[in-house]
């Protein structure tokens, strides 16, 4: 029933499947013991410059990614229908959009869409693929938004976070 409320509500689906609600790293112990040396430094840093409120940022920030690291992610559906893309719970109609951006490349374990929003207080939307056909994604998304075609790579801040494990 609740499959049929939302496709009622957010229009007819074209192609859906389950995504993770975030990225989740593998992080060795190497990467903790690097991290613990990165975070002891930038503690000591605050105290020598009596900046206490970097110490207690420093401090949140570790407490934060140990605690989300014995974590999974959420399990959610992303659907796309002829109204707008629903990620999870939330619904974004296609006029709410900027455009959208497929990036594949598999040899680099890259295979994304991004959507831009227009109003610019909200971020960049990224979906992985998982196993679905980008031309077939690519040429039903072109019936209701345009392609930023200048983007060719991952944005930098996706990159780095992925570098780092973050």
């Amino acid at each position: 029933m609740e499959k049929l409320d939302q496709a009622l509500n957010n229009g007819r689906e074209f192609a859906s499947w389950k995504i993770s609600e975030y990225q989740k790293h593998n992080r060795g112990k190497k990467w903790y013991i690097m991290a613990s040396i990165i975070s002891l430094s930038f503690i000591i840093y605050s105290f020598f410059t009596s900046n206490f409120l970097f110490a207690v940022i420093i401090i949140i920030v570790t407490l934060v990614i140990v605690i989300n690291d014995g974590q999974n992610p959420n399990k959610l559906i992303f659907s796309l229908t002829d109204e707008g893309i629903a990620v999870g719970k939330s619904f974004y109609d296609y006029d709410e959009i900027k455009h959208f951006a497929i990036i594949y490349k598999p040899k680099q374990e890259i295979k994304n869409i991004y959507f831009e929003f227009k109003n610019v207080v909200k971020t960049r939307l990224s979906i992985p693929l998982e196993n679905m056909n980008p031309l077939l994604i690519r040429e039903n998304l072109l019936k209701y938004l345009p392609e930023d075609l200048e983007r060719t790579d991952q944005p930098l801040s996706e990159a780095l976070t992925k570098l780092f494990k973050l």
